[in-house]
């Protein structure tokens, strides 16, 4: 009989780590390769050049315009959508049998609005808190009521 494979996906909108479940009393350890960090930068950091100016309709007044999307949540996001494309990748190749998500609670509502339905369907928990900071062996006290550290 195959053995059932847990991966839990440790994340918040800069960071993410994969980890796998080795069973009852065995823990948790970390999935090679699958460790991802994404440079933190201020929105001053991305937009270097200084903001447009538009004339008023009326007058010569001059204002600045605003980007449309904000550059921090947009970078986040894309993070986020790369982290969906490599689950969907890792299910269809058959990595995991089941997927356990930590995750910050703006990034957790972006990665499943990004997931795969293949995917959605291994989801068996979600936890809404970031536990990007925490080491690893720190993860069972808030993973132990989902999986059986």
């Amino acid at each position: 009989m195959k053995k059932t494979v847990t991966w839990v996906l440790i994340a918040d909108g800069a960071q993410a780590r994969v980890l796998q479940h080795n069973g009852p009393g065995k823990g948790l350890t970390q999935v090679d390769g699958l460790d991802f960090a994404m440079d933190t930068k201020q929105a001053q950091d991305i937009m270097a050049d200084r903001p447009g100016r538009s004339y008023q309709s009326n007058g010569a007044a001059r204002s600045s315009m605003e980007p449309k999307t904000d550059p921090v949540a947009y970078r986040e996001t894309q993070f986020v959508r790369s982290l969906a494309d490599m689950l969907d990748r890792q299910q269809q190749k058959g990595a995991f049998d089941r997927l356990v998500i930590a995750a910050a609670p703006i990034a957790l509502g972006d990665i499943r609005k990004a997931m795969s339905a293949g995917v959605k369907k291994t989801v068996v928990a979600e936890l809404d808190k970031d536990l990007t900071n925490l080491p690893t062996l720190q993860l069972d006290k808030h993973l132990d009521g989902i999986l059986s550290i």
